[in-house]
């Protein structure tokens, strides 16, 4: 008789698994769903989160245990208000993420060929706009100015890298000329943190590691979050004032693709550290997410999604704490 599927004899909720997995006669035996951890494995990293998953969500990825590359649980953990299950397979990435790429899934998966070491240093950087925060900040400041429809268009189009990022920004600030400067502040006393912000920067300085923002938004921003926050470096883009208004200018060269991705490689020197991971959401991203470490895309546009080495979709910035706390799961 063929031996039951262990997905078929875990607790419904994954928040039991850990205690059920306890008292679970589990072995490392071909085609038999989640096993026992072999640190001999070579193969790729699959770690899943979400507030709760049910084993009929989970098991979704029946097409992952099914084949001859069997999977083995890692462990299972509670972490930034989140459980998490880290799972071993005998697959590379390139494999895994090919049996994935069409399922459609309710909480998030990445797959990695290794994990973050928080006892290593590192440094995340993180672009501004749509992912510290909830809003973009230049069309806030251009509603409170009234050309809002104007620039949100142009804004998304350069977002899903329709536009150039220089030339579009260029633009757009061209028609917030007069308008007064107290509207940056409205907008700064008002800016929705994005969930699990606050959480990421005590994982990261916790481990001390370095948390910074590169931004084709604006310094105004940035320097609030910096101040409010704790981050240890911004770069953004300088808006002309005078006389308490607005010029349509931004002063000094702009922080684009490249720009970013070249504050990333100078961050990685400046505190000389072994990691990097970037997060962002935008096609401007792009750059600073292929050359780090550990790219992550949030609540990213398409095109992002598909080129990030990683990608959130269902959570927010607590999903990233359970990325670089992943590791604590091999000793579990």
């Amino acid at each position: 008789m063929q031996s039951p599927h262990l997905l078929d004899s875990l607790p419904q909720s994954l928040t039991q698994w850990s205690v059920a997995l306890k008292q679970f006669p589990y072995q490392v035996c071909p085609n038999q769903g989640l096993l026992e951890t072999d640190e001999s494995l070579s193969g790729a990293y699959i770690l899943v989160w979400a507030k709760d998953l049910l084993i009929p969500d989970f098991a979704v990825l029946r097409p992952l245990f099914e084949e001859s590359m069997s999977l083995h649980l890692c462990g299972v953990m509670p972490e930034a208000g989140n459980i998490c299950v880290l799972l071993r397979s005998e697959a590379d990435t390139q494999w895994c993420k090919q049996k994935l790429k069409d399922l459609e899934l309710s909480f998030d998966l990445v797959v990695l060929d290794a994990l973050p070491d928080l006892s290593q240093p590192g440094v995340v950087l993180m672009d501004m706009d749509s992912t510290t925060i909830q809003i973009e900040c230049i069309d806030e400041i251009a509603a409170l100015a009234g050309v809002g429809e104007q620039v949100s268009a142009v804004t998304a189009a350069a977002m899903r890298g329709e536009l150039d990022f220089e030339q579009s920004l260029r633009s757009r600030v061209a028609l917030l000329e007069d308008a007064p400067e107290s509207i940056l502040r409205q907008v700064a006393d008002s800016m929705p943190l994005m969930p699990g912000l606050e959480c990421l920067i005590k994982t990261v300085h916790q481990a001390g590691w370095k948390v910074a923002i590169a931004s084709g938004g604006f310094t105004y921003f940035a320097e609030r979050l910096q101040q409010d926050l704790g981050f240890d470096f911004v770069q953004a883009n300088l808006l002309e004032i005078t006389n308490k208004k607005l010029t349509g200018q931004v002063l000094g060269d702009v922080v684009d693709a490249q720009a970013k991705a070249d504050i990333l490689a100078q961050l990685k020197q400046q505190y000389s550290v072994s990691q990097t991971m970037a997060i962002g959401d935008g096609a401007n991203d792009l750059k600073m997410l292929a050359a780090a470490d550990f790219g992550v895309a949030i609540h990213a546009k398409p095109l992002v999604q598909q080129q990030a080495q990683l990608a959130i979709k269902h959570s927010d910035l607590d999903g990233v704490v359970c990325i670089l706390q992943a590791a604590k799961l091999l000793t579990r």
